[in-house]
């Protein structure tokens, strides 16, 4: 049975957990299946060579995707996390390894190129060291930025805040602003008795403080000065009232081949 959900159908394969653990031997901390999925954590050292194991003899021809998730708590608080896929067996597999600040996780940009990028964006978000990455660059943020964005002690808000100026013909860097101009929140729904009108809701009777003033209600018919009615609208019953003349008019009451 495959699995139901909104990510792309996973074919289970039987005995594939007991495989990867034969195979992988001591390179291999733990493996876990559920929902239809498997995810291996090996060895940060091994990383490496179980991928190349992963490709050769399980046939995980494609890396699909690197990323990154940070528990603080942990003593190795970052699990780099590699999604790949068997082309040949419309089969994924999930491939973590744990890594702190201070160790770099083995680069896989020898056995698939593409890691290179999906290296540096981690890198970038972050803070995780790659070994063998030969262009470990930010790739995300600006020149020069500081931090990484997806740790979760980096503050919301940021420090500084980039535009381009048109006067300095540059990019420049200014403090974090929030300059909001309304900031009286009221997060009550208008059900369960907020203190404001809603638009349009002014027939309800009361106005809340602050709130605009309605329009004036229409003068009763009464008191509204009596006016001629307009006048008839033109109308055209037939083809010959065209309203521009006698000359117009025979023009057009002439059979249309006969119109020069």
């Amino acid at each position: 049975m495959s699995a139901v959900h909104g990510a792309p159908r996973v074919n289970p394969i039987d005995g594939l957990a007991d495989a990867l653990a034969a195979a992988l031997g001591a390179s291999m901390v733990e493996v876990v299946e559920a929902h239809f999925e498997i995810s291996v954590t090996v060895e940060r050292a091994a990383l490496a060579d179980v991928m190349v194991i992963l490709r050769d003899q399980f046939a995980y021809q494609q890396l699909m995707e690197i990323a990154g998730v940070d528990y603080p708590d942990r003593a190795e608080r970052f699990e780099v996390v590699y999604q790949l896929l068997s082309v040949t067996k419309n089969h994924r597999l999930s491939v973590k390894v744990a890594t702190d600040e201070d160790h770099a996780v083995p680069s896989v940009t020898h056995i698939w190129p593409v890691a290179g990028w999906l290296e540096r964006e981690v890198f970038d978000m972050y803070g995780v060291l790659f070994s063998g990455n030969t262009d470990l660059r930010r790739i995300l943020t600006d020149y020069g930025f500081k931090g990484h964005p997806q740790r979760k002690d980096f503050p919301l808000t940021g420090y500084v805040e980039l535009r381009y100026s048109e006067d300095a013909k540059r990019v420049v860097y200014e403090p974090v602003k929030l300059a909001q101009d309304f900031r009286s929140f009221d997060f009550m729904s208008p059900w369960e008795g907020a203190e404001y009108i809603l638009p349009g809701d002014e027939k309800a009777g009361g106005q809340a403080p602050g709130a605009p003033t309605p329009a004036a209600a229409p003068p009763p018919p009464s008191a509204v000065p009596s006016t001629p009615p307009p006048p008839t609208p033109k109308t055209t019953e037939h083809k010959g009232q065209t309203g521009a003349g006698e000359p117009a008019n025979s023009e057009a009451a002439k059979p249309s081949g006969d119109k020069t």
